[in-house]
């Protein structure tokens, strides 16, 4: 079973993403969290794989990202964004990101994503990968 923790500070994101993932069946979301409370649940629950908003009011996704690295660094991190063009995701995955999600990612593709990060791969939208976004 592939633990994972959401964090977001939409609650809507959240449970949407909790529900997708868990009709997987190999992937549980044991936990989700926004913005500031994250790093303690993360702690507490110790999951495989965290996906982590990159833009929330309270707490910056990138400061949450260099706290993870340096805490649980196994933790395969994947940064949810809705641009793909976001300059915040090069930043990210300088600081330690396994990549990035958008948000607009069909349902029926979260749960490999999530199966790639935790067996240690790397992912990106088809369009990044492709260099269209001017990276």
């Amino acid at each position: 079973m592939i633990r994972v923790v959401v964090v977001d500070d939409e609650a809507l994101v959240r449970a949407g993403l909790e529900l997708i993932l868990n009709a997987a069946g190999d992937v549980r979301v044991v936990a989700t969290a926004a913005g500031a409370e994250a790093m303690a649940v993360i702690a507490e629950h110790r999951p495989d794989v965290v996906l982590l908003d990159i833009r929330m009011p309270d707490v910056d996704g990138l400061t949450l990202l260099r706290q993870l690295r340096e805490t649980i660094p196994r933790t395969a991190v994947a940064m949810l964004t809705t641009f793909g063009s976001d300059s915040y995701v090069v930043k990210a995955l300088r600081s330690g990101a396994a990549g990035f999600i958008l948000k607009d990612t069909r349902p029926d593709q979260l749960a490999q994503l999530v199966r790639t990060l935790a067996a240690g791969g790397v992912v990106l939208p088809p369009r990044s990968a492709r260099g269209r976004t001017g990276w």
